[in-house]
């Protein structure tokens, strides 16, 4: 059964620093109820004004408690100029005090179908060990490209029809097209997902698809027992 609660726009007049304020803000709720907050992190450029606030606005946070997994990565090496993990470590994961072991990154530089089997068996396993049947992230950011898609969930993508398994390789229109990607079932199993869209020409994009019945790829996330942000700049 999908949820009921309606995504919610926002339009902030300082996009990084709001969407860093309602990052924290789950970050300490969920530390306070669980011991642990668990975000995933999403690629592209939009994230690293929001890594800069969330360095410059969270020096109060227990980075200790605070696990990082990635929505998708390219097939890239960590040092490449394309890798989301390089990305987020120099943004962000350089800046705080959060331990190595924390941070769960897709091994870009081995096969592809090995990389996505490694990281859903990493993710299962921490699940396992809380009880849950699915790994269930306290906040998933995601962004949205101009064709609809979201992670590495792509038009016409058959990882769009997966229903089992929680992350796959698939394949980009862009280079590098081979990518690692979370699945609609893992996304949709977040307490809540919040996307990061800046730019004016995606304002229609992002109002047809909370409107819904969008075919677009991003509309397909609705977690099941959560609920979904989108902050627009």
């Amino acid at each position: 059964m999908q949820t009921d609660v309606n995504p919610v726009i926002l339009r902030p007049a300082d996009f990084a620093a709001e969407a860093a304020r309602f990052i924290l803000d789950h970050a300490h709720a969920a530390i306070a109820a669980r011991g642990l907050f668990r975000l995933a992190l999403s690629g592209g450029n939009t994230p690293r004004i929001v890594h800069a606030q969330l360095f410059a606005l969270g020096a109060d946070l227990p980075w200790n408690r605070v696990q990082i997994t990635f929505g998708d990565e390219r097939c890239v090496p960590p040092e490449h100029a394309d890798s989301n993990f390089r990305m987020a470590k120099e943004s962000l994961l350089d800046a705080v005090d959060i331990p190595a072991g924390n941070v769960f990154r897709i091994r870009g530089e081995i096969a592809p179908a090995d990389a996505a089997r490694e990281y859903e068996d990493q993710l299962a396993a921490f699940a396992s060990r809380l009880g849950e049947p699915r790994y269930v992230h306290d906040l998933v950011l995601l962004g949205l490209g101009e064709d609809g898609h979201t992670a590495s969930l792509f038009p016409g993508s058959p990882a769009l029809e997966e229903t089992a398994r929680n992350v796959l390789p698939t394949i980009g229109p862009k280079p590098p097209p081979q990518r690692i990607t979370m699945t609609f079932p893992l996304l949709n199993a977040a307490r809540h997902v919040a996307f990061l869209v800046t730019g004016a020409g995606k304002h229609p994009l992002v109002e047809e698809i909370v409107a819904g019945g969008s075919a677009h790829p991003a509309g397909r996330v609705r977690p099941t027992a959560g609920a979904v942000t989108w902050f627009v700049g």
